[in-house]
């Protein structure tokens, strides 16, 4: 897959338009396995934002992506636990800003580690 198809280049440039088409093509059935256990969603995350925060994206760059994930998955995705309903209902009420506040709290949840 070249550069073109990735949201973040290898000098750091972010993409965001580019995430629904990213999410669009991966693996259903790794998303499934994603998505079916809150922790292995959470774990999922965490990668990714130490694979971008090795590419230099900052605070604020990841809250971004965040965002656009949730709202991805908020639209196309039916959560499949009583984490992901929750989130999905809270995104539901919240404005732009909240949505992006709730964003900023799902990074630092993600790099926290595991769930008690």
């Amino acid at each position: 897959m070249s550069e073109y198809n990735h949201v973040v280049h290898k000098d750091g440039e972010l993409e965001p338009g580019k995430i629904n088409q990213t999410l669009d093509r991966m693996n259903p059935a790794i998303k499934d396995e994603i998505l079916e256990n809150f922790d292995a969603f959470k774990g999922f995350l965490a990668k990714r934002i130490e694979l971008a925060e090795n590419f230099g994206l900052n605070e604020e760059q990841l809250a971004v992506v965040a965002q656009k994930v949730a709202g991805y998955l908020a639209k196309h995705e039916e959560p499949r636990n009583r984490e992901e309903k929750l989130l999905q209902e809270l995104w539901k009420v919240g404005n732009e800003d909240q949505q992006h506040h709730l964003s900023h709290m799902l990074v630092k949840l993600a790099q926290s580690g595991p769930l008690n």
